[in-house]
């Protein structure tokens, strides 16, 4: 998918400039791990996660994000 593509990227691009995850990758880096666990950090496919889910940096991705996957099935509003 295209669009999961382009977002994927975007948010790499969102985080490469986020001080919060440029410095918890440097800790996992320096620390030779994927996970930091006091602060629940890790790397996955290259993405950065915090507590098990994608870190987006961005106010504007992030309200992208959501509206994107708002009113799908799998998001459960369906508009009610």
């Amino acid at each position: 998918m295209v669009e999961e593509e382009n977002l994927r990227k975007r948010i790499k691009r969102a985080q490469e400039g986020d001080k919060r995850v440029v410095k918890a990758v440097e800790k996992l880096k320096k620390a030779g791990v994927k996970t930091l666990r006091d602060e629940e950090w890790e790397i996955e496919d290259r993405v950065v996660l915090k507590e098990r889910r994608i870190y987006i940096p961005e106010k504007e991705l992030r309200g992208e994000v959501i509206w994107l996957h708002h009113d799908t099935p799998v998001g459960g509003y369906g508009g009610r």
